[in-house]
């Protein structure tokens, strides 16, 4: 399995923020909001002797086989890497920080807080084929044979958790649980599509090739050419297309602006785009 230093890099810093969440925000509360870490939170309220990070440890073993065998070892291998990572991290907190109380008594403020981190963080992971391990791994096989967004897949898988949340910490807790697992899917889903929002831009200029070969050789990107007649002037126009990055639109957009030319611009932003250069429609 090879994970480059900028994937492994963003790996970590989503396990870091799922584990930062999870641990000064949501299991000081006992707001079990789904997945392994809610379970997690679970039993550890009914045997405080047992370490959150040690019980995730536990139950991740299972799950992460099923993972490799259903989704593959490229999948299992990063969500390995991501569970045990997070359980650690959590483990090395326990350590750091014993006996983490509550920061404030405003518990909707934490919730909303650790849900918001953690959201971020899973998103990260999922972002580049892997899971935080636990029901992220069931929500990702739901994914993957129904086509139902990973949010939504997450907010199926948790609904469980989110009961016996109820059972054990008590309704308020519960009610609390549920919110956040309704907020943690939508968090997800809205980040996802903007990690991978894109561009597309249409332009017509008088100096098109400039900005053709700005494009392909400083973006590194490819262009459609097409040939169009404007209504005014009846002449025929050079028409450009490409889809970009947010930074490198902004880039071609100044690079544009100083060529001092005429140019006339269109743009739609693109929430997935397959392909070569993109990610693999396979």
């Amino acid at each position: 399995m090879k994970i480059n230093v900028k994937n492994g890099f963003l790996l970590f810093a989503g396990t870091f923020l799922v584990a930062f969440g999870t641990y000064f925000f949501l299991a000081p509360n006992h707001i079990a909001a789904g997945g392994i870490s809610g379970i997690a939170i679970i039993i550890n309220t009914i045997f405080p002797s047992l370490p959150i990070g040690l019980l995730m440890i536990g139950m991740e073993i299972i799950l992460f086989t099923i993972g490799i065998i259903v989704i593959g070892p490229v999948f299992g291998g990063k969500t390995i890497l991501c569970s045990f990572s997070i359980s650690a991290q959590i483990l090395l907190l326990e350590k750091i920080w014993p006996n983490i109380k509550p920061l404030s008594s405003d518990v909707l403020v934490q919730l909303i807080l650790g849900i918001l981190i953690c959201g971020i963080g899973m998103a990260i992971v999922f972002n580049l084929n892997a899971s935080t391990g636990g029901t992220d791994i069931i929500a990702k096989i739901i994914n993957k044979y129904t086509k139902i967004s990973i949010g939504k897949s997450i907010l199926v898988a948790d609904i469980i958790v989110t009961i016996a949340a109820s059972i054990v910490l008590g309704v308020s807790e519960g009610m609390y649980a549920i919110l956040g697992v309704i907020m943690n899917s939508t968090i997800i889903d809205k980040f996802i599509v903007s990690l991978n929002s894109y561009k597309q831009v249409a332009i017509i200029s008088a100096d098109g090739k400039s900005i053709r070969d700005y494009i392909v050789n400083e973006l590194d990107r490819s262009a459609t050419i097409y040939y169009a007649k404007g209504a005014y002037k009846n002449d025929k126009k050079e028409v450009i297309t490409t889809i970009l990055e947010r930074k490198q639109f902004l880039k071609l957009k100044d690079y544009i602006r100083s060529l001092n030319q005429k140019t006339f611009i269109t743009v739609n932003d693109i929430n997935e785009v397959l392909g070569e250069g993109f990610n693999s429609i396979i």
